[in-house]
């Protein structure tokens, strides 16, 4: 590393310490030397400065065992030493990140993005995180960030992430060759979607408990503990570095009163391990139909609707946990006594969906009215709410079920499953319960909702008259639960 590299970020850290060099020599004729003998005393022991001093010097977010060594160094043998040792290694020339230029953020609202940024998906969480930062996108210091390749620290998002973490228009961006870390300090660090990457979490575990900065995620669920069997190969280790890092987090809002009981039930283990864990509180998702366009919607309806017969929708990715098999199960005990109706699945293939698919296409070579969609448009989405005369959604765990708001929202019935989040968004009207581990009692519900015409009619009704909470509401809460005080933004 060049001293001009490491004059730099020993400028940004005088600069976010409030460091007074007006009485020495002029900036062009300090040496290194000079400016650690000005930022040590402003350093001391204290724990957010210390790890601010390592990030910036080191132009990377510390692991905690790494940062644990630099604190007792400082403590044992003096911060001005242990800052010229994290001098030394950042000099090397196969140290990380070392041509790397840093800024310091203060007073600011950082929002870590990553995975929306560069992702073409539309999961719910996708979801979520876009609708939530279109609204805050234009408040004071809020930025958008996202990680470096190597996930060693945050960085500032290019132009075409920031786009795609927004509306999802500029997915798979090509990283930047060339970037800046950015180091939250005395500010406020948002994480709206899920981090399981390990460096990632590692790192931000060392960085909630150490940095000082306050700190806030959105809980979506803990389906990868309670329902482990249904999740991908790996997910589950990987969640628990997720939950390992929030352990040291401020507050955690989830997305139901459902989700917020697993989480806490989470919170309580930790006092196993002597730690307190961050505050819980749920904030229930707002479910706002999009309007959709008259051309739109006719060509909604020629793509889905084939014939006379009514539609059913079922919105979800293929893995077990969504209960996909249950539906085509009790679907062809309805099409074998002689019920008329057409079945279209929509969403994404999920991990562990070979047999669904296998049995998907079985039906489909047997003349069954059924089939499978995916990466469909808004319009699309939102025309075949519509047009369908009930939607199933029987999925076995959900930390919100964004599928069963979303119909009632649109105007249509919804089979969905008798406890948790699911229960929860419906209790007030428009939905058919059913357990969705009882074959008989999925059949039973779309039964009742294909051929109950008096049935269908009255949650038609209740439907329409649900409450509507919207997505700038939503934002609005958020925000004042992780970020009450006005933020203004300025990067020494």
């Amino acid at each position: 590393m060049t001293d001009s590299v490491l004059d730099s970020r020993l400028a940004a850290l005088e600069g976010a310490l409030g460091v007074d060099v007006s009485s020495g020599p002029s900036d062009r004729d300090r040496s290194v030397s000079d400016r650690l003998d000005v930022i040590a005393p402003a350093i001391g022991t204290d724990t957010s400065r210390l790890w601010l001093a390592l990030a910036a010097i080191s132009a990377q977010f510390p692991f905690a065992l790494d940062f644990e060594r630099f604190r007792r160094g400082a403590t044992l043998t003096g911060t001005r030493s242990a800052l010229d040792e994290v001098v030394r290694r950042s000099r090397r020339l196969r140290a990380p990140n070392r041509l790397v230029a840093v800024r310091i953020v203060t007073d600011a609202v950082i929002v870590d993005v990553h995975h929306t940024s560069r992702t073409g998906l539309a999961t719910g969480i996708q979801r979520v995180v876009r609708q939530t930062i279109v609204e805050w996108k234009d408040r004071a210091g809020v930025e958008l960030v996202g990680w470096d390749p190597r996930f060693s620290g945050l960085r500032h998002l290019s132009e075409p992430e920031r786009q795609n973490a927004l509306y999802g228009s500029v997915p798979h961006v090509p990283r930047p060759r060339t970037w800046q870390l950015t180091i939250p300090y005395r500010s406020t660090y948002i994480l709206p979607e899920l981090a399981i990457e390990g460096d990632r979490t590692a790192r931000l575990k060392s960085f909630a408990e150490f940095s000082g900065n306050r700190t806030g995620v959105i809980g979506f669920d803990c389906v990868p503990l309670t329902s482990s069997e249904t999740v991908g190969e790996g997910m589950s280790a990987a969640f628990s570095k997720n939950l390992a890092a929030l352990a040291h987090f401020d507050r955690v809002s989830t997305i139901s009163a459902a989700a917020a009981t697993e989480y806490r039930g989470w919170k309580r283990m930790l006092g196993g391990a002597g730690l307190t864990g961050p505050e819980i509180e749920p904030l229930l998702l707002p479910s706002v139909a999009a309007e959709v366009a008259p051309a739109e919607f006719a060509a909604a309806r020629e793509k889905l609707v084939r014939g006379d017969s009514p539609l059913v929708v079922c919105v979800g990715s293929h893995e077990p946990r969504k209960n996909h098999l249950a539906v085509l199960y009790a679907a062809e005990r309805l099409w074998r006594e002689g019920v008329q109706f057409q079945l279209v699945f929509i969403g994404g293939n999920g991990w562990h969906g070979e047999e669904f698919r296998a049995q998907l296409d079985h039906l489909a070579e047997a003349g069954r009215a059924v089939r499978a969609i995916s990466a469909v448009s808004d319009s699309l989405l939102w025309s075949a709410y519509r047009l369908a005369r009930v939607s199933i959604f029987p999925s076995l765990n959900e930390g919100f079920g964004l599928p069963v708001g979303e119909s009632l929202s649109a105007g249509t019935p919804v089979i969905t499953s008798n406890f948790g989040s699911m229960k929860e968004i419906a209790v007030s009207g428009g939905a058919i319960f059913v357990d969705p581990r009882d074959d008989d009692d999925v059949y039973r519900g779309l039964k009742q909702g294909l051929l109950d015409d008096e049935l269908h009619a009255r949650l038609v009704a209740e439907a329409a008259n649900l409450s509507q909470r919207d997505w700038s509401d939503y934002a609005r809460e958020l925000w004042d639960y992780f970020a009450p005080r006005p933020a203004s933004s300025t990067s020494a």
